[in-house]
């Protein structure tokens, strides 16, 4: 963890001051928020993956105790939504279906009731006459002389198609060459809180409370949807339980909510429940990877070619840039001199997909990271003396990688042998001799990362503000929303220190379109290197002010003013000093400030910074029964570099979770389908989770390598955490078992694919 640094908040472990609510019990989530007279809402959704849409009898649904309304897409004449620039306008997505369900579990019809469990009741009532059509859950036959046309006004159920590199042969010169075909399978997000949102009509204007990690983009949808001002909508986003990505943008089921709230000029809810979550809630990953790497006889890199076939679900629409992101950032931390890399982005009868913590990114790591260790493997060098030849030197940044991206800062050597050191590499390895020299049934692999992701590139400007209250106080507003980051405390230590005031003093206002200007919200692990960037800014700002007009009051040299003790003073004069408060009061009366000040301390600034590029390295060490495939991990190290750290005690938080995550989806996690597209995960007892009983202790430590692209020097770490655990856990269990002949193991590693695989190396 980072040591705290001396004269400055920035860079100390301050405990979150949300968890006092938190904890406690005493937060407020959208379900806690209805007002008397509230309706409930509940969807009606297609038991079919693919069917024609022939009829919908609302009759008796409409009829039952306690509905209110029943209300299908000719009642409500939503627009139909393309949802991302790079997606035809062949695959639009209506927010009831309409003519066709494409996957088990679209939303066909909206029930309102008196109670929820009117309306859930209700909705079992109405009746769908479905035709049935071929259902597509394989993207591979999807994309390849499909049978049927997920939309017949394509030409194919190709959305989109990636290429990158040129024709040049990236592994002409290579000495050796290994091939790998690595599956990312697709996982549900399972947030602790599901999607909510309470819409209340008031006459003109409608009031949200939803879980959104973008209130602006969803208030912006909503407008556009309904055909009103964005000023008539308010959106509110209360204390929520997760969003990890699929809570960005607006999914339909909010717009209809929204839609059915202001038809009907009640207040109404909608929460979903967890197995509507895992069904149609936005999942992630779904690629594969044909990849071939190519090196010298001595381990140095030649070149890499690989293509991705990526599944987008029903509905293509952010899912389009992940394939495009796995491309940018395949190159990871390796000098790789060239790359090929192709993506097909196909459609199936399957649950769209969206961002998931990491989006794109983790599936890179995954990617090259698994190739280096086969490489490792046929070369019969040690994994960490192979990505040590390889490594980007810390004297070439900033570096523009084969694979298309920049990035700004690296001292991945660094990192990687403080990893070593932290993990104890040498005995580990020699544990491992010991135990494969002796047989013994319980065998110990040792899995290794070096990982480099992308944050906050690409997605625009974000907005904050700092303001003197009249009491002195500091009121901090930005565009950003916290779900769990602990924005309230980080961005109220960055006004605090460079006002020089106490963190008490300062007040953090964010996710009410009411009560803050604008915002992008919280995507991409942008929120301190942009959001925090912009507080940083407009506090300078303030404090600039403040000094001027400190120096009129004191009658003194603005180079003399100083900042301490919560107050305003002139150096070598402590008994001079003035307090926010006067000065508050002095910025209000034109005739106390300077000629031409304008009135009041505030200021607000829209921050545009260039992304920044995180890294780390990460080591997992599983034992692995070889009598039933059983994988378990023993312990877990990981070495993180976000650049400046904030608050060390948050950032470490969220590699914990992160590596949670990517814990999850090594060992556990796979969203499942049959044939005809049913889900088989469709509650936590089929779709596995990890506990804290599978997670072991997580030894981390942090370097720190600042980014020049933002003035707090900060980058991302809310992904770092899951982009660098997978694939070391992944290549852990395959270690253990790699001396018995396993090659490769596709995630998840569950214990019937492990003992498989050691099955058929034997044979």
């Amino acid at each position: 963890m980072q040591t705290l640094t001396p004269g400055s908040i920035l860079g100390n472990a301050v405990k979150r001051r949300e968890d006092a609510r938190l904890i406690t019990g005493a937060g407020r989530y959208v379900d806690d928020r209805p007002p008397p007279g509230t309706l409930h809402a509940a969807f009606v959704r297609s038991p079919l993956a693919h069917a024609t849409i022939r009829n919908i009898d609302v009759t008796a649904a409409a009829a039952a105790p306690g509905v209110v309304a029943v209300l299908t897409a000719a009642d409500l004449h939503l627009p139909d939504r393309v949802g991302f620039q790079m997606v035809p306008a062949a695959f639009a997505r209506p927010r009831l279906a309409k003519d066709r369900a494409r996957f088990a579990g679209e939303q066909v019809a909206l029930v309102v009731a008196e109670s929820r469990e009117a309306a859930a009741d209700a909705a079992q009532l109405v009746h769908l006459d479905l035709e049935p059509m071929t259902v597509l859950t394989d993207p591979h036959a999807s994309r390849h002389s499909p049978p049927v046309l997920l939309f017949s006004g394509h030409a194919s159920n190709l959305a989109g198609h990636f290429a990158s590199g040129g024709d040049e042969d990236p592994l002409e010169g290579a000495e050796v060459t290994v091939k790998g075909r690595f599956v990312n399978q697709r996982l549900a997000p399972v947030p602790m809180e599901p999607e909510a949102i309470l819409v209340v009509p008031e006459g003109e204007r409608l009031s949200i409370w939803v879980t959104s990690q973008q209130p602006f983009a969803l208030r912006s949808e909503v407008a556009a949807s309904l055909a009103m001002d964005e000023s008539a909508v308010r959106v509110v986003v209360p204390d929520m339980g997760g969003g990890f990505g699929a809570k960005a943008g607006a999914r339909p089921e909010l717009v209809v909510v929204a839609a059915a709230a202001r038809r009907l000029q009640r207040p109404l809810q909608w929460v979903e429940t967890r197995t509507e979550n895992l069904m149609t809630m936005t999942h992630g990953r779904g690629q594969v990877q044909e990849v071939e790497l190519g090196a010298k006889r001595d381990g140095r890199l030649v070149g890499l070619r690989a293509h991705v076939l990526a599944d987008v679900g029903a509905y293509p629409g952010i899912a389009m840039l992940l394939p495009f992101l796995t491309g940018q950032m395949s190159s990871g931390v390796y000098d790789i001199p060239r790359i090929r890399y192709e993506a097909d982005c196909v459609t199936t009868n399957t649950t769209p997909f969206g961002a998931y913590r990491g989006a794109g990114r983790p599936e890179a790591a995954a990617m090259i990271e698994r190739a280096m260790d086969l490489l490792a493997a046929e070369l019969k060098m040690d994994p960490a003396e192979l990505r040590r030849r390889n490594l980007i030197p810390s004297d070439r940044f900033p570096h523009t990688t084969a694979g298309g991206a920049t990035y700004d800062s690296g001292e991945y050597e660094r990192t990687l042998d403080a990893l070593l050191e932290l993990a104890d590499y040498q005995a580990l390895r020699a544990e491992q001799a010991r135990r494969r020299q002796s047989g013994d049934r319980r065998q110990l692999g040792i899995g290794l990362s070096i990982y480099v992701e992308v944050t906050g590139a690409g997605i625009g400007p974000e907005w904050g503000a700092v303001g003197i209250e009249s009491d002195g106080t500091v009121l901090v507003r930005c565009g950003t929303t916290s779900f769990g980051q602990g924005h309230e405390t980080t961005l109220a230590q960055i006004a605090a220190d460079q006002l020089g005031v106490p963190l008490e003093a300062v007040r953090v206002v964010h996710s009410d379109t009411d009560a803050v200007e604008r915002g992008l919200g919280t995507v991409g692990s942008r929120s301190m290197q942009h959001g925090g960037s912009a507080v940083h800014e407009a506090a300078l700002e303030v404090k600039e002010k403040a000094r001027e007009l400190a120096a009129h009051l004191l009658e003194a040299n603005p180079q003399d003013i100083v900042f301490r003790d919560g107050g305003v003073g002139v150096t070598g004069v402590p008994d001079r000093d003035l307090n926010w408060a006067v000065l508050a009061a002095a910025a209000g009366d034109a005739s106390r400030r300077p000629e031409g000040m304008d009135a009041g301390l505030a200021a607000e600034v829209d921050f545009n910074g260039e992304g920044s590029f995180p890294f780390g390295a990460h080591c997992a060490v599983a034992e692995v029964d070889v009598e039933t495939g059983e994988a378990r991990l023993r312990s877990f190290f990981a070495v993180d570099d976000c650049g400046r750290i904030i608050n060390p005690l948050l950032a470490e938080g969220q590699v914990l979770g992160g590596v949670a995550q990517g814990v999850g989806q090594a060992l556990f996690e796979e969203v499942l389908y049959d044939a005809q597209g049913n889900p088989l995960t469709a509650s936590l007892l089929d779709y596995v989770i990890p506990s804290i009983g599978e997670i072991p202790m997580v030894e981390t430590a942090t370097t720190v390598t600042p980014t020049p692209n933002n003035p707090l020097g900060a980058k991302g770490i809310g992904e770092s955490g899951t982009i660098g655990s997978t694939p070391a856990v992944q290549n852990a269990v395959i270690d253990a078992v790699a001396h018995l002949g396993v090659r490769h193991i596709d995630m998840p590693l569950t214990p019937e694919r492990v003992w498989n695989a050691i099955r058929e190396a034997s044979a």
